[in-house]
This record gives C-alpha cells, structure tokens and sequence, in this order.
C-alpha cells in the first residue's frame, strides 16, 4: 500500500468516526425534539454544549493532524450548530 493511499484510508476513518461522533450528538437533539412538551431543561443544554465543545476540539485536532480537510471539518460543525438553533428556537418558542 502506497504512502498517498495510508492517507486516504486515514482521511476517510477520521471523516467517518467524527461523523459518528456528529450523528450520536444529532440523536440527543432529535431526543430533545421529540420531548418539547417540557420546559426547557439547562442540565439537558449543558450537556449539549458539552459535546459540542468536545466535538469541535476532535475536528480541530483532525484537521490540525492533516487527517481532516478544514472545509470538511467545518462542515460537520456548521450542520451541528444549525440543529443546534433549530432546537434552541423550537424551545424558545414552546415557552411562549
């Protein structure tokens, strides 16, 4: 196996576990969703945050090790941030 095919292979493992990582996070949004008849709970956003936060350090460091490309990397987050709104602005809205 060639040196240029090792680093694909890598490129697609780190870009298919963060994208792992990213759907597991999109799964406690959906469960949030789906439970919008309660009222907004801080303990269930801090952990929100929390993965964020740990997620965006993973693809910051995948991209830092060249594993990841930056637009790639930020991509993954873009899409997390926007369910992220959208559940903000659902919960926001079921309070009123």
């Amino acid at each position: 196996m060639a040196a240029s095919d090792t680093i694909i292979d890598l490129n697609q493992k780190a870009v298919r576990l963060l994208r792992e990582d990213a759907d597991k996070i999109e799964k406690l949004i959906a469960i949030q969703m789906e439970n919008l008849t309660t009222r907004k709970c801080p303990l269930y956003e801090e952990v929100l945050d929390t993965q964020m936060y740990g997620f965006s350090r993973a693809v910051d460091f995948a991209v830092r090790t060249g594993l990841v490309e930056e637009g790639a990397g930020k991509l993954l987050i873009s899409q997390l941030e926007r369910n992220l709104a959208i559940l903000y602005e659902a919960l926001e809205r079921k309070e009123e």
